[in-house]
């Protein structure tokens, strides 16, 4: 085992011994295996970052909610089918009808009020700054108790003033930044449209996930009680629903939602639903869909660069074996085995490109540190411990052919090669 051990220490000191004697030549040689690697670590931190962040801006709207919608479920590419844009709007009546079910806790509808009649941006105005990207939605007093929304500062729209169509407001984290930059928000007013609203309440700040500031903002956002809401765009049609289940009662919930619009939908038996229907789990699991497909997109990438780095290392060190032809024959002659041979040089090959994998790594590394100025990045145990692997296997590979070739050399011939 000693001299087994100390065998392969001697090799791998010749073996670095000769890459430090052609460091320019061995740099270009694995130039491949670091581009690899690299890819390998910037693309596995992006799927990572972007599967946390969404993972948790997902699961901050509850593991017990359900999301409803007139569309189906999922990222639509290009136009929607007749069938989907001829559907009737969910409504609120759909929403009250939901929250009399035994296993919904909260039933709630977001009427969306952003733009007019005819999508022209409503303008939301206070404190001399106007915007017309604020996030306007409609909804009911109840949505507090679904617990997706945290009051940092003042309270709720009560269920009186939305009854009685008092013009009252709950702001998000943005928005009172925006607008109320110096002093509380909470009894100020701000303006939405033509109508002036007073502040009731300032939600606590949300993580959002990539960039801030648009309408999909959940703290550019401002809720209204939703008969106001209706006032402002009487012909509104867009709504929401999202309802929230009981501890424990998931599955059952979701069955009894499906089964009560199609009823009220009067879908026939047979037919598929008309509507949309989501829980946080169906949302991570369309996305992780999606992300699945960009795996395998990085493993194809860094598998090029990986065997373009494998074919320059099989040249070079069938130009090693030419060069050192002599050098070969003198320790055979000594009494050199052949798989001593071949394990120098393949030996020599992985410590090639498992250098190469070092630096693809460590500038990978500065890399992904560098992108999470801009997006979120996170880099999983696995990929720097996969790309090391990858890049010494990549030696091992291409190294083969030449060690075979090494050993297979006559050491008479050898010993005469000038």
């Amino acid at each position: 085992m000693k001299l087994l051990r100390s065998d392969i220490y001697e090799n791998l000191r010749m073996a670095l011994s000769t890459l430090l004697a052609n460091k320019l030549r061995s740099f270009l040689t694995v130039f491949g295996v670091v581009i690899g690697v690299i890819t390998v670590m910037l693309i596995a931190s992006i799927i990572s970052g972007i599967d946390v962040s969404i993972k948790k801006e997902v699961e901050s709207f509850g593991t017990r909610s359900i999301f409803l919608s007139k569309y189906n479920p999922g990222i639509h590419i290009g136009r929607l089918s007749r069938e989907e844009r001829m559907r009737k709007q969910l409504t609120y009546d759909d929403a009250i009808a939901l929250a009399s079910l035994p296993t919904i806790e909260v039933s709630v509808p977001f009427l969306d009020v952003s733009s007019d009649f005819f999508g022209k941006k409503i303008n939301v105005s206070g404190n001399g700054k106007t915007s017309a990207g604020v996030n306007l939605q409609g909804t009911l007093p109840e949505f507090e108790k679904a617990g997706t929304e945290v009051i940092s500062e003042g309270r709720f729209f009560s269920t009186f003033e939305n009854d009685t169509n008092q013009n009252v407001c709950v702001i998000g984290s943005k928005v009172a930044d925006d607008f109320f930059r110096f002093g509380s928000p909470v009894d100020q007013t701000i303006k939405i449209g033509e109508q002036e609203f007073r502040v009731v309440g300032v939600l606590q700040k949300r993580e959002q996930f990539l960039f801030s500031g648009g309408s999909d903002d959940q703290n550019n956002a401002i809720y209204l009680p939703y008969n106001v809401a209706r006032k402002l765009k009487p012909n509104a049609d867009d709504v929401f629903i999202m309802a929230v289940a009981k501890p424990g009662l998931m599955d059952e919930a979701k069955d009894q939602v499906r089964d009560l619009l199609r009823l009220r939908r009067q879908v026939p038996f047979a037919a598929p639903d008309n509507f949309g229907l989501e829980t946080a789990e169906s949302v991570l699991d369309n996305f992780r869909s999606i992300t699945a497909g960009l795996a395998i997109a990085m493993v194809v990438i860094s598998s090029v660069g990986l065997m373009v780095g494998g074919i320059g290392v099989m040249n070079i060190m069938l130009v090693s074996v030419t060069e050192r032809t002599r050098e070969i024959g003198v320790r055979k002659a000594i009494g050199a085995r052949r798989s001593d041979i071949m394990w120098q040089f393949l030996i020599e090959a992985a410590t090639l490109t498992g250098l190469g994998g070092i630096v693809g790594l460590s500038i990978g590394w500065l890399l992904t540190l560098l992108l999470r100025l801009l997006l979120p990045s996170y880099v999983p145990l696995w990929a720097p411990v996969g790309g090391f692997v990858a890049s010494v296997g990549i030696g091992l590979i291409f190294g083969l052919w030449p060690a075979w070739k090494a050993a297979r050399l006559d050491p008479i011939e050898s010993l005469r090669y000038e």
